[in-house]
């Protein structure tokens, strides 16, 4: 099985800590040249410094802010004019925050939107370019079980998550004809900052001690236990490669069984 991704250039999104950074890593183990994408460029230079370059991949860092689409689009479309154009993009970003949806304010919804599905878009119409002219590429977004299975607490997330997955389909049937996939990887509980959050406003609401609510949680998933975020990393990495080529337009649920549906 090739898994070989030497001489692929990849742009991976909200790459510094959890699961983002654990695919850059991956995917520089891999072979590939990696561009990190986030806002705080002390943590991308320091993410950078730990990237893998035994097979002489040359890695580079892009400083964007996902609430601010047009500053994105300018910064990857000036990127991409001066080096290279990408053959891998990982959409990831930190997702709303908890409430029920009834609850939510609209531009809750309007900076959820323009930071998970404008931004998503943005990126795929800058490196599409670049893709079919190798005849190789892959886009593939980091989003949520909620989209088979809405998540309770979680309402603003459960919404958007939705559209992206659903954006995320379209795009696969117009872009398969390229050598292009487009598919989605939908973490379950994994250990992160974001799972950290999470636990503790639910144990804040309920009087529950975070242990029990993290107990619980852990409870609900065959497994017994939260993801790592390399468990997540591993299924990206298998998406970008060569081996997944006729793989495209599916959701790939990463959580240990929890989601009940199939």
């Amino acid at each position: 099985m090739n898994l070989n991704l030497q001489h692929k250039n990849a742009l991976v999104c909200g790459s510094t800590q959890g699961i983002g950074k654990a695919a850059a890593q991956e995917l520089a183990n891999l072979g590939a040249n990696v561009v990190l994408t986030a806002r705080n460029e002390e943590k991308l230079k320091n993410t950078l410094a730990e990237l893998d370059t035994s097979k002489g991949q040359q890695h580079n860092y892009i400083v964007a802010d996902f609430q601010n689409p047009d500053g994105l689009k300018e910064k990857i479309e000036t990127y991409i004019s001066e080096n290279n154009s990408f053959h891998i993009l990982i959409n990831n970003t930190g997702g709303p925050a908890g409430g029920p949806v009834f609850n939510a304010k609209i531009d809750e919804f309007e900076r959820a939107f323009t930071q998970h599905l404008k931004c998503n878009h943005i990126l795929a119409q800058a490196v599409v370019g670049g893709m079919k002219a190798a005849g190789y590429g892959r886009i593939i977004n980091v989003i949520s079980t909620s989209v088979k299975q809405p998540l309770d607490g979680l309402g603003v997330s459960n919404t958007i998550r939705g559209a992206v997955a659903n954006w995320s389909k379209t795009l696969a049937n117009e872009l398969g004809q390229f050598g292009i996939t487009v598919n989605n990887v939908l973490p379950g509980a994994t250990a992160t900052e974001r799972l950290s959050e999470i636990i503790k406003n639910k144990a804040a609401k309920t009087g529950k001690s975070i242990d029990e609510v993290s107990d619980a949680m852990k409870n609900a998933v065959p497994a017994k236990r939260f993801a790592q975020p390399q468990e997540i990393a591993n299924a990206i990495a298998f998406l970008a490669s060569e081996a997944a080529s006729y793989i495209n337009g599916i959701n790939v649920p990463v959580d240990g069984g929890r989601t009940k549906s199939l």
